[in-house]
């Protein structure tokens, strides 16, 4: 990751942080079939079209109708914490670091914290 490397950190970690509740990040493989099963699978676990509270104006005053959107993220997750070690963050062979737009597309913010020794 470019900010590990311009802030020098040998050893540590890093805190990714989503500031959305829409929105997801998790570490997977990249690869267009596998990103389509999860779309699908996240479809198929939380319906758009169900009787969400949220969506109910007689329940809630959220006019965007995003409930699915809030519940998809919390199956996901908001946050990760990554091990950087060597100077370079730890991941898999196959794995990488995704963000899911899940009520979009919107302008999003990640915060970012490094905890290490340079």
């Amino acid at each position: 990751m470019e900010f590990v490397r311009r802030f020098n950190i040998r050893e540590g970690f890093v805190s990714l942080w989503s500031m959305h509740t829409t929105c997801a990040l998790f570490i997977n493989e990249f690869q267009t079939a596998l990103l389509s099963d999860i779309r699908r699978f996240l479809e198929q676990m939380v319906a758009r079209d169900a009787a969400w509270m949220h969506n109910d104006p007689q329940h809630s005053d959220c006019d965007r109708m995003n409930a699915d959107s809030h519940i998809r993220a919390l199956l996901l997750g908001h946050n990760l914490t990554l091990q950087v070690s060597g100077g370079e963050v730890v991941l898999g062979q196959w794995q990488r670091i995704l963000m899911a737009e899940l009520d979009g597309p919107r302008a999003r913010s990640l915060r970012v914290q490094i905890f290490g020794v340079s």
